[in-house]
């Protein structure tokens, strides 16, 4: 490095001081105060747990603040933790006083450290960059957990050092001019810099806010008057975009999922997990480098009139960090009619070789047109009338079995989770609801009427939240059908938005329970036949947020129970485990999944550029040999390459989103002080229908062995 450890540290020092002084400029407003006096009020009158902010809960506070701040301990000193440790027991009482004195005093030193960490970067850079040896064998730890605080500054300036190298190697193996590194960072970090000095009273309170609140649930959080905004975006009926979710991932933005049908979804290029590096307006206008700026300032730039075109630079999210790409998509109107219920037609052999037609609707959302609701409009858009309809159509193209796909459906609407599963039983209970005072109420079909009497088997993963594990959990109960794929989320609780002086709290305030007695909370809903999980369970889903609320029971409702599926499930999970161990894309599926959950495992990245050509050389040659064993099963060429022109084979990577269900927003935590959304959806997309078309094959035999379309009446009461 060009400057000494001494010349570098009273750099360091020099800055700080300045930095703080400016940082001290951020003072609390008086309605912020009022905000907080009043969120602590309602969490502790309120929320479903009835939680006291008392001396235990300030101590886990204080220590959420600082990980929400610096999650990977690149900041601060354990000399800083130590010195905020006099705030430990008494947050609780200078919350109720409205005083956010220490939540600015540590954000105060944060950014001044912050700042002095940007200036020295840049100081440094230009004659760092080319100096940094790639030959030695070192590694950098990308798990923050992993991680201690650090005992000095100088082993501070070893881990940026290394994050330094590692973005710079990065930039290396994806073919930047060797003259470009520097510059690129350079630019990158005075970008953060500059974003810096944009922090305001509001980023500082939104923080320290959901501090707090995730410590009641991962589903109860603090709205700033922006992510208010954004929240009444994402209930209203349409909106001018790309269709894109987006949350910060260290100084990146990473796309979190798509709309069904939106505009980014219809061009096919942008995923999830895909980090955008760079923004350009038109077809031909100059690129920006988005790289640690704010995420709200990323979607203003993305957002804009439709019939526009807005190109991303994208580094793609599948296990390539050292390639780039450039993704156009036209804006336009994302419609969430275009998320409806939709239906198609499949034809497929049983066990005997006869052709069985089972119809296909999947629902993406629990939705319902409240407003026209309320008008009167008698053709208000409904998922449970979309759905009668195209039953209706698809018995008319003769469809003998039904699988309704709720695949990556987050929730939605509770009255149409009940009246879509009334559309599949004569009558009775669908859920029940205990609120805070452990009072439970039922809801369901309340009067006999026609239903459909066909088989039936519901689809769930990882992603199907709330609404959706209400309606399987119901179907399975009633043994009405069968239920398939992946554990569920285990979204099982309520929330409802309570007004504050300044933005908004969303509140849990009841639970879920199935008319079984079991809570969908945690646990989710178990398939009846298991299929390969796209997600890995300790990153998604309920059991893997923080705080989350646990499982429990309460009395079961005396329900009918239609008694076909239960005798056979044996049989169908035989067949469905013979069936598939010769099926190449289901075990390309398979192999696709245990090489994401290899490269999930991965600690650290090495920063010899020999063992990191080799790293991804080694996943390039499994990903590649899974693709031409399929090839080999299905009688084709194999590929030499990936590169390959006919080549649709990439690794997988799980995104990380959360979906929230009944709360109808965004559920994210902040994983730093500034957070945005660019607009709404329910999930991603699956990679490939070869699930679906596994489940139409388990209906199929389900017709083979009983040799009807319909089910008996109900044979039991319990």
């Amino acid at each position: 490095m060009p400057l000494t450890i001494l010349t570098r540290l009273c750099c360091l020092v020099l800055v700080a001081l300045v930095s703080a002084h400016r940082a001290w400029s951020l003072a609390p407003e008086a309605i912020q105060g009022e905000t907080l006096g009043e969120m602590i009020n309602a969490l502790q009158s309120r929320h479903y747990e009835g939680k006291s902010y008392d001396d235990a809960l300030s101590a886990a506070h204080l220590d959420a603040y600082i990980d929400s701040l610096d999650p990977q301990k690149m900041f601060f000193t354990r000399d800083d933790v130590n010195s905020f440790q006099v705030y430990r027991t008494t947050l609780d009482d200078a919350g109720r006083d409205g005083n956010l004195e220490p939540a600015f005093t540590i954000f105060a030193k944060y950014q001044a450290n912050l700042k002095a960490r940007l200036e020295a970067i840049l100081l440094e850079l230009p004659n760092a960059v080319p100096k940094f040896d790639y030959s030695v064998s070192e590694y950098l730890i990308i798990d923050g957990d992993d991680i201690a605080w650090a005992v000095s500054p100088a082993e501070l300036d070893d881990r940026w050092r290394k994050r330094l190298k590692n973005q710079a190697l990065s930039l290396k193996l994806a073919d930047k001019p060797t003259d470009e590194i520097a510059p690129t960072l350079t630019k990158r970090y005075r970008n953060q810099l500059n974003r810096l000095e944009q922090y305001n009273e509001r980023d500082v309170f939104a923080v320290y806010a959901n501090a707090l609140t995730e410590l009641y649930d991962p589903h109860t959080s603090y709205f700033s008057p922006r992510r208010a905004e954004n929240f009444d975006i994402n209930m209203s009926l349409s909106f001018d975009g790309i269709g894109a979710v987006l949350q910060v991932d260290d100084e990146y933005t990473k796309v979190v999922r798509l709309v069904p049908a939106g505009p980014a979804d219809k061009q096919g290029d942008l995923s999830p997990s895909d980090l955008i590096i760079g923004v350009g307006q038109g077809l031909e206008g100059p690129i920006e480098d988005v790289v640690g700026w704010r995420l709200d300032e990323v979607v203003d730039l993305i957002r804009g009139p439709r019939e526009t075109t807005v190109r991303l630079e994208v580094i793609p999210g599948k296990g390539k960090t050292d390639q780039r790409q450039v993704v156009a998509i036209e804006r336009n109107q994302v419609k969430l009619e275009e998320q409806a219920a939709q239906s198609e037609l499949l034809e497929l052999e049983d066990i005997d070789g006869i052709t069985r037609k089972v119809g296909v609707i999947e629902i993406p959302a629990f939705y319902i047109d409240f407003a026209a609701l309320r008008r009167g409009d008698e053709d208000y858009k409904s998922t449970t009338r979309d759905v009668k309809n195209l039953i209706a159509e698809l018995q008319t193209q003769g469809a003998e079995a039904l699988v309704i796909d709720l695949r990556n459906n987050g929730g939605g609407s509770l009255q149409e989770a009940n009246d879509l599963t009334g559309l599949f039983i004569e009558y009775g209970p669908t859920v029940q609801i205990r609120s805070a005072e452990r009072k439970v109420w039922r809801d369901g079909k309340r009067r006999r009427s026609a239903y459909y009497q066909g088989p039936v088997a519901v689809l769930i993963n990882r992603l199907s939240a709330s609404a959706s594990e209400i309606f399987a959990g119901a179907i399975q109960d009633y043994g009405r059908g069968i239920v398939l794929g992946d554990r569920s989320f285990g979204k099982g609780t309520v929330q409802t938005l309570i007004s504050m002086p300044e933005g908004q709290l969303k509140v849990t305030e009841s639970k879920f329970y199935r008319i079984s007695g079991d809570s969908t909370q945690h646990r989710g809903v178990v398939p009846d036949i298991d299929f390969p999980s796209l997600f890995d369970p300790d990153e998604i889903g309920e059991s893997a947020l923080d705080n989350a609320l646990d499982w429990d029971q309460i009395s079961p409702v005396r329900h009918r129970e239609y008694g076909l599926f239960s005798p056979l499930l044996p049989t169908l999970n035989e067949r469905h485990k013979t069936r598939v161990q010769t099926d190449a894309d289901y075990i390309y599926l398979v192999d696709q999944v245990s090489m994401a959950s290899e490269t999930r495992g991965l600690k650290s990245l090495p920063l010899n550029e020999q063992e990191r050509v080799a790293l991804r050389d080694s996943q390039e040659q499994k990903a590649l040999e899974i693709e031409n064993k399929r090839r080999e099963a299905q009688g084709l060429e194999p590929l030499d390459s990936l590169r390959d022109e006919n080549s649709e084979s990439l690794p997988i990577d799980e995104t990380a989103a959360v979906t929230d269900a009944h709360g109808g927003g965004e559920d994210s935590k902040l994983a730093s002080p500034l957070e945005a959304s660019e607009e709404t959806a329910d999930a991603e997309e699956e990679p490939a229908d070869v699930l679906l078309i596994e489940a139409g094959r388990v209906l199929a035999d389900t017709l083979a062995l009983t040799g009807a379309a319909k089910i008996p009446e109900a044979t039991a009461q319990r």
